[in-house]
């Protein structure tokens, strides 16, 4: 069997030689095949509609959306008009269907986006491992593909990332509060963008943490994660470009504890690759991170603001919750209002302190996770295991959400190797400059290369 290679679509690229409508033949058979375990609900009658139209625009001349014939898998916890938003829990399994979109589908659809269907998730997206107990974990098809035992997906976006993976979806729109579109995007050898929370709207999707949950998206590259940011911001993305010389890298060393040698390789290939193309990459200390659990102390911001909207689902189907995800969300029981305006003020200090120890270096890079997708069984036979390592691949990504920040994930292995990822990460609007340091980085590193 070939490895599959995210960064080489499977699918025909669309053009006026060929049509949407072919395409999304493709995409379709993918997503009821191959990566059927991706898909909460496939909207085949939908997907043909769009594709369908999309070609009789390019017929008639018509203008195009800048997503026009591109398929697009939505995660289970946004509002699609006409279907139930489930968030990967039957607990909401018997909601009402939606009677409008969400405001990021809206703006999907009408840049020509094609729903291709709503994807696996874990459970209210509570976990970077993407087990659901309820609906069944999708497993991880890039690692598969290489002949190794079954793998996690990563979540919570799980389904999202194989969509995309597998060639059922050109992106996937999900969520990140502490690194659900970047984690599954760096065990999968994907692109997954975390922009400043306020650029993005997440309007008509059911919220984990409002103060952290950020709308966005996992893609195949740099160039592909511009194109769907400006679509869902609704604004220009101008990327800050200067030759790589002239861009300053930290590395901080804490975020390099515990990784796999795999991992390790890819890292330091990248650093040495990067540095012999000009990149000036300096060690860096960032001594706030030492105040970082004080904002994680009983479950923090997302056990504190998910209690809040689950509290009164749980005193009535609790027993039907996936209990991993109940235990999590009722340690928000504890954390009284006085504690929870505590901690929104402690954050806006940490954030004043991140962004001058961060002051001199354009951006951070760091292993994304420090481990290559972990073996899926223990995790789903082991409360320990499963525990021990979600706060493995929570580690680095969650900084950026308690930051506040801006991060991208982009595959850093050779082709033919387990997937690693390399992110690049800053403080919060600084989205142009991170995403022009990105297409350097890419470019640099060339995604699928050999040696």
């Amino acid at each position: 069997m070939n490895p599959i290679d995210p960064v080489r679509p499977r699918a025909a690229p669309i053009s006026p030689a060929h049509a949407a409508r072919e395409t999304f033949d493709i995409s379709l058979d993918i997503a009821l095949g191959e990566a059927a375990s991706a898909f909460v609900h496939v909207d085949c009658d939908g997907a043909r509609a769009a594709a369908d139209a999309s070609d009789q625009r390019r017929q008639r001349g018509a203008a195009t959306g800048p997503l026009d014939g591109r398929a697009v898998s939505i995660k289970d916890l946004f509002d699609v008009a006409g279907q139930t938003t489930t968030a990967g829990s039957i607990v909401l399994a018997d909601r009402p269907a939606a009677t409008t979109d969400a405001l990021a589908v809206a703006r999907l659809r009408a840049a020509g986006a094609a729903l291709i269907g709503r994807t696996q998730m874990t459970e209210f997206a509570f976990s970077g491992i993407g087990i659901n107990p309820h609906q069944g974990t999708p497993v991880n098809p890039v690692t598969a593909a290489l002949g190794l035992a079954p793998r996690i997906p990563g979540g919570s976006t799980s389904g999202g990332a194989v969509s995309v993976a597998t060639g059922a979806a050109w992106a996937a729109l999900g969520t990140d509060t502490g690194g659900s579109i970047r984690i599954p995007a760096a065990l999968q050898g994907l692109v997954g963008f975390k922009n400043t929370q306020s650029r993005t709207p997440n309007d008509g999707g059911i919220p984990l943490s409002p103060s952290l949950d950020t709308t966005c998206a996992i893609t195949r590259s740099v160039g592909d994660a511009i194109l769907v940011h400006e679509v869902l911001s609704a604004r220009r993305c101008t990327p800050v470009r200067r030759s790589l010389a002239d861009w300053q890298f930290g590395v901080v060393e804490p975020l390099l504890d515990g990784m796999d040698p795999e991992v390790q390789r890819a890292f330091e290939r990248s650093l040495a690759d990067l540095g012999r193309a000009g990149a000036r990459i300096t060690r860096l200390a960032l001594p706030a991170l030492d105040d970082l659990p004080a904002l994680l102390q009983d479950g923090g911001l997302p056990a504190a603001e998910s209690w809040a909207w689950h509290r009164e689902l749980l005193a009535r189907d609790g027993d039907r919750y996936d209990p991993r995800v109940a235990a999590r969300i009722r340690r928000g029981a504890a954390i009284t209002p006085a504690a929870i305006a505590e901690l929104h003020r402690l954050r806006a200090r940490w954030i004043e302190r991140m962004a001058v120890d961060l002051g001199a270096v354009d951006c951070v890079l760091s292993p994304t996770v420090p481990v290559i997708a972990p073996l899926l069984a223990p995790l789903i036979a082991d409360d320990e295991a499963f525990f021990r390592v979600n706060a493995l691949l929570l580690r680095n990504p969650s900084i950026v959400n308690q930051l506040d920040g801006c991060a991208i994930s982009l595959p850093c292995h050779l082709h033919g190797n387990a997937p690693v990822g390399l992110m690049l990460w800053t403080t919060g609007g600084r989205d142009e400059a991170l995403l022009g340091a990105a297409l350097e980085v890419e470019a640099t590193l060339q995604p699928g290369r050999t040696r």
